[in-house]
């Protein structure tokens, strides 16, 4: 999809970059963005600096910066969809049942469809669209950094270093202290429960909690399932403010 935002939009001047966020580092993501096919710049971010730098909390995020490199919007749910998806999602036989509770709770997810059409907007008009922000603006609307935040990441970091060393134990033991720390923050417990859940077969990628018969196991204290369940699949993305 993002792939064929850029083919509409590239010709007026704008290029998108999609960045995967995975500690398992590019052979990890390689198949998705080779799938895809694209055309624009498609990296990989083993450390999760775009999450330091830009406030990115959750997947997929977008930010916008013009041709001055001025941030114009803070990270915020960034939806490439034009129509948003119709009818309730329906069990498929064959995959496990737990994999399927968790796509009919993700087809309960609502994300903004407006998002293509305010990008199109700013692509036409510029600074003078409507939806690209001041400076103070765009400082008001981003993620305050307090310790706890910047601790945080430091912890994902060394445990990030600690995975691709081959230190599993010693990764989970700093990623269980940043889901301490920044609670709030999808990104990180996303990668940490992704990686816990390898081995489960062709949905490992999207697993995201305890193995059937070895949730005793699971060294995280929650996982995305009961997680989206408690907050509520309405809450997962906050609402994408004009």
């Amino acid at each position: 999809m993002w792939q064929e935002r850029r083919a509409e939009l590239h010709p007026k001047g704008v290029e998108i970059v999609t960045v995967g966020l995975d500690a398992a580092g590019a052979e990890a993501c390689r198949p998705f963005i080779e799938a895809a096919s694209p055309e624009h710049p498609s990296l990989v971010d083993s450390t999760h600096q775009v999450a330091e730098k830009f406030g990115v909390i959750n997947i997929p995020n977008g930010v916008w910066i013009d041709e001055k490199g001025i941030i114009v919007r803070p990270a915020e749910p960034a939806n490439p969809r034009t129509e948003r998806p119709t009818g309730r999602y329906q069990p498929i036989d064959g995959m496990p049942d737990h994999m399927n509770e968790i796509m009919g709770e993700a087809s309960k997810i609502r994300v903004s469809v407006d998002y293509v059409d305010m990008l199109r907007d700013w692509v036409e008009k510029g600074a003078d669209s409507e939806y690209a922000l001041s400076p103070d603006e765009v400082v008001a609307r981003s993620r305050p950094r307090d310790t706890s935040v910047a601790e945080g990441q430091a912890h994902f970091e060394l445990g990030a270093h600690l995975w691709q060393a081959g230190d599993k134990d010693g990764a989970v033991e700093h990623w269980r202290e940043v889901h301490r720390l920044d609670p709030d923050n999808f990104s990180y417990k996303r990668q940490a429960w992704s990686l816990a859940s390898a081995g489960t077969g062709p949905f490992e990628r999207f697993w995201q909690g305890p193995v059937p018969d070895h949730e005793d196991e699971w060294p995280y204290e929650s996982d995305w399932l009961s997680e989206v369940r408690a907050k509520g699949a309405e809450n997962y993305y906050p609402s994408v403010q004009p």
